[in-house]
């Protein structure tokens, strides 16, 4: 007998280290035993993308792992919607990405941190503003102040994987600070809280 969520945090685990193949495996076999079960095939597209574009992979696994708690069908329409777009139907991809792009940060590659706050005020929550642009927008962060306090809420907000990743590539930058083991520590327990209750 499967033990279906020991095999899913098994699943994720391995995604989450970015050994995709070993993830694609075990959310195959999830989704071929437990066929009624409609977010497993979405793990599985995820490493699919993955290995072409490892940190859309990745946004793609948090907002999903954050929103369906909220909604899974209208999550997984939406993350079929990118995956489409991604799919190279431009048109698709055009409307998602015009969705995603809410007033301030129309069509940018970038925005301050400073105008993100904007943002966050005018959307009223961090999460809905980090939403409306994590997959068509990057954060520039100009300061540790902004970064220690970006990555924070990341982490408040369940944006783990995310927070991962940009922890890593400024870790070079603040190697051996207090700060970034505290909050390497917070998702460690983050981690741990999250599988215990699985």
């Amino acid at each position: 007998m499967i033990n279906e969520s020991r095999l899913l945090n098994e699943a994720n685990s391995f995604f989450l280290q970015k050994d995709f193949e070993k993830a694609l495996f075990l959310y195959s076999q999830l989704s071929s035993t437990f066929k009624e079960n409609k977010e497993y095939p979405i793990y599985a597209l995820f490493c699919d993308i993955a290995s072409e574009d490892e940190e859309k992979a990745m946004s793609l696994y948090d907002y999903f792992s954050v929103v369906k708690e909220e909604n899974l069908d209208n999550a997984i329409a939406y993350v079929e919607d990118i995956i489409d777009a991604y799919d190279g139907d431009i048109d698709k991809m055009m409307e998602v990405l015009k969705e995603l792009s809410i007033s301030t940060v129309d069509a940018l590659d970038a925005i301050k941190y400073e105008d993100f706050k904007k943002l966050i005020n005018s959307r009223g929550s961090f999460r809905i503003a980090f939403e409306d642009i994590m997959f068509s927008t990057k954060v520039a962060i100009e300061n540790k102040d902004d970064f220690f306090d970006f990555v924070t809420k990341l982490i408040d907000n369940d944006f783990n994987t995310t927070a991962y990743s940009y922890l890593d590539g400024f870790n070079e930058y603040f190697a051996y600070d207090d700060e970034i083991e505290k909050l390497y520590k917070r998702l460690e327990e983050k981690k741990i809280a999250i599988n215990n209750q699985q």
